[in-house]
């Protein structure tokens, strides 16, 4: 059965404009003033308006902008491969109308009260200012009043390799520390000019936008990261034998799989949630966004033939290494086909009768406004708001054994 979820949907309805206008109202004098704008590796809805709207912004104002690529270990580490995964996101020159910069060289400018280091990418540390860009949501290394936004971007995004090392290797209740401390570092160098938050909705569509000033992301972030977490998508259902998912990559979640959807987290220090919950995860495919980094294959029980063969190992054991999380790039079992990779997990879930086993599909864990469930799962839906069962239709698969996508 088709399941469609309705979920609370306020929108941003031009953010090109809504970056523009804040930073007009915002920005400090940058006549003349080279600027760098963070891009991260992330599957931000608008990140390609909102880094438009900036540009445009600070040309108008007299300045120089240039958007320099802000991430860890991605793209294998090199400069080369982070530019390649910003063109996957559609962060090019021509679509946000200035130069793309991408270098893994980094400058350390200080030390925190707590002795962590201040790493800024060399660029950047190289510019007159700094724009802080990027998306409020949950973390998947670790849990605190903030997760993945403008903090994390000035830490580990800025920091490059040496920054997300730092932070990763030290847990997830030591990270947040880190993060906050660095962050305050860097804030405190004066060199960030503003920080504009983007929030979306569980439709993946930018719900909100806001252009704050530098003093002012320390205690505003915390704010837009309950919003953030209010506002995300879950799943129709809380149990199931078994979940599909058609594909997987950093493009969708920097864990591939979103822990936070699938409730497996597969972290020693921090307890996976008890619900939703699932006997056996099976995965289909790698995205050619992720650039063979398949970092959180670890965290299904099957995948495909075609998504093995589609892992750059040296990529993801990279990011797993900088990230301290090796358990999550462990392979599962490996399936010649789909329809094998799904028989699999169904064998393999207890099941007296796998015939009658609470089935669940999703295209990927960024976009599960619509999911597929089997007909064992409609006494669990029913009265649910927000969800409209749709018609039943069985799964198609190709001579080779390969599943159809979704309509």
């Amino acid at each position: 059965m088709e399941v469609t979820q309705s979920f609370p949907r306020p929108r941003v309805a031009d953010v090109a404009a809504a970056v523009r206008d804040g930073l007009r109202r915002l920005a400090p004098a940058v006549r003349g003033r080279r600027i760098a704008l963070t891009a991260g590796s992330r599957g931000i809805r608008d990140i390609v308006p909102a880094l438009a709207g900036a540009v445009a912004a600070l040309r108008e104002a007299g300045a120089e902008p240039v958007v320099v690529a802000a991430m860890g270990s991605h793209g294998g580490g090199t400069a080369e491969g982070q530019r390649r995964v910003l063109a996957h996101l559609g962060v090019t020159e021509e679509a946000v109308g200035g130069p793309v910069h991408s270098a893994m060289e980094v400058a350390e400018i200080g030390r925190t009260p707590g002795g962590y280091r201040i790493y800024l990418d060399q660029y950047a540390a190289g510019c007159d200012g700094i724009l802080i860009i990027n998306r409020i949501k949950p973390h998947t290394a670790f849990q605190s009043t903030f997760g993945s936004g403008l903090m994390k971007m000035m830490a580990v995004g800025l920091g490059k390799a040496p920054g997300a090392a730092q932070a990763h290797r030290l847990g997830p209740a030591a990270m947040a520390q880190a993060i906050s401390e660095v962050a305050a570092g860097l804030l405190a160098t004066g060199r960030v000019i503003a920080g504009v938050a983007l929030l979306e909705n569980a439709h993946d569509e930018t719900a909100a936008v806001e252009v704050l000033p530098p003093a002012a992301i320390p205690a505003r972030e915390p704010v837009l990261y309950a919003q953030a977490q209010e506002w995300m998508a879950r799943l129709p259902v809380d149990e199931a034998e078994v979940l599909v998912i058609d594909e997987m990559g950093k493009n969708f979640s920097g864990t591939g799989i979103d822990v936070n959807i699938i409730g497996r987290w597969r972290h020693a220090q921090i307890p996976d949630p008890s619900r939703p919950r699932f006997r056996r995860i099976a995965v289909l495919r790698l995205a050619a966004a992720s650039e063979g980094n398949a970092q959180g294959v670890g965290l299904a029980d099957v995948i495909t033939a075609r998504l093995a063969q589609a892992i750059d190992l040296d990529a993801t054991y990279l990011n797993a290494v900088t990230s301290s999380l090796p358990e999550r790039v462990v392979l599962p079992v490996i399936a010649p086909t789909d329809h094998a990779a799904i028989q699999i997990a169904l064998r393999t879930a207890g099941l007296e009768n796998p015939a009658g086993a609470r089935l669940v599909r999703i295209g990927n864990t960024l976009h599960i406004d619509r999911v597929c469930v089997s007909a064992a799962l409609l006494p669990a839906l029913s009265g649910r708001p927000g969800i409209t069962v749709g018609d039943s239709r069985p799964w198609g698969f190709s001579e080779a054994g390969d599943l159809e996508d979704l309509p």
